[in-house]
């Protein structure tokens, strides 16, 4: 009997993908978009069992990986990290070397981004970053995907991104110096995206075509925009220094008169969960220009898009 081998493709970060890989994924997406909405049988991942080790709380990754896995025929199992000896001290190495003889991938859902990285390193199967204090790569490719279906096109579009240089900012960053849309970023003083990644992003960027700029001016940052995105500006794990930083960003929202000097046809995003009346209005997420809620639906089919690739399908 043959032995069955394990394709190893892992996504840490934005950089383990190419613009190629991109195309192929948002090809899939598309597709696949097309056939779940049909209810059609999808047996990419038949006789798969995959684990979503999560130590942060989440209900749009987890819910949609956990679809994802479904609808393509596999099995899903949710191991919080409370519930595992992670909790009591246990080497994320010695855990992921378990977990890679049971499991055919991982995703993961970390507060340390070298928690992510060693667990690639000692499982042995495929484990996707669902988000590290570093990056939140799958998010973007949702993103991404949902621009794509609102404008068409990505090439030339700028997208500016409203408040903290945090994780989704940094994945955005190199996401779309990858698909060449030129990123205007406007945060406090302080609050920058990682610079190494600035700096990968910009050596991409000038092969692309695109533009990155970091600015702290939100007005002069939104000018002329045609995406408006924005995060909160408390993540989890910085509770402690919220009265500081609800202080830091005032101003830095995404209101009706922020959008008034973006595109005409500019559209705003946000990566949810939103804190209505702090990073952005309830008039705005609500409004016509938002497609907040497509994206959040999306999160579903990228997942989708994305566990075909790693198994090769359409490659």
């Amino acid at each position: 009997m043959l032995e069955v081998v394990k394709l190893k493709k892992s996504i840490i970060s934005m950089t383990d993908l190419t613009p190629q890989n991109l195309e192929v994924i948002f090809e899939q997406t598309r597709a696949l978009k097309a056939r779940i909405k049909k209810h059609e049988n999808i047996d990419t991942l038949s006789g798969q069992v995959w684990g979503l080790l999560f130590e942060k709380p989440s209900t749009r990754t987890r819910t949609s990986f956990q679809t994802a896995v479904l609808r393509l025929n596999g099995e899903a199992i949710y191991l919080p990290s409370s519930g595992m000896q992670l909790s009591r001290g246990e080497p994320v190495r010695d855990t992921a070397r378990i977990l890679g003889g049971y499991l055919d991938g991982i995703i993961a859902r970390v507060y340390d981004h070298k928690t992510v990285v060693d667990l690639e390193q000692y499982a042995g199967v495929p484990v996707i970053n669902g988000l590290s204090d570093l990056g939140h790569p799958t998010q973007i490719v949702c993103d991404l995907f949902t621009l794509l279906e609102n404008k068409g096109t990505l090439q030339g579009l700028t997208l500016t991104f409203i408040g903290d240089g945090n994780n989704v900012c940094n994945s955005l960053l190199l996401g779309t110096a990858m698909v060449g849309m030129n990123m205007n970023v406007a945060c406090p003083k302080g609050y920058e995206p990682d610079m190494t990644i600035v700096a990968k992003a910009q050596e991409i960027a000038a092969k692309t075509g695109a533009k990155i700029t970091i600015m702290h001016d939100p007005i002069e940052a939104a000018r002329g925009a045609d995406v408006l995105y924005t995060d909160v500006w408390v993540s989890m794990g910085e509770e402690a220094e919220k009265e500081k930083r609800l202080h830091d960003f005032k101003g830095y929202q995404i209101n009706a008169g922020l959008l008034k000097v973006a595109a005409h046809d500019a559209v705003v995003m946000h990566c949810l969960p939103a804190h209505r009346g702090l990073e952005i209005t309830d008039d705005v997420i609500e409004g016509p220009q938002s497609i907040v809620w497509q994206q959040g639906e999306n999160k579903l089919y990228g997942a989708v898009g994305i566990l075909s690739f790693i198994q090769g399908v359409g490659h």
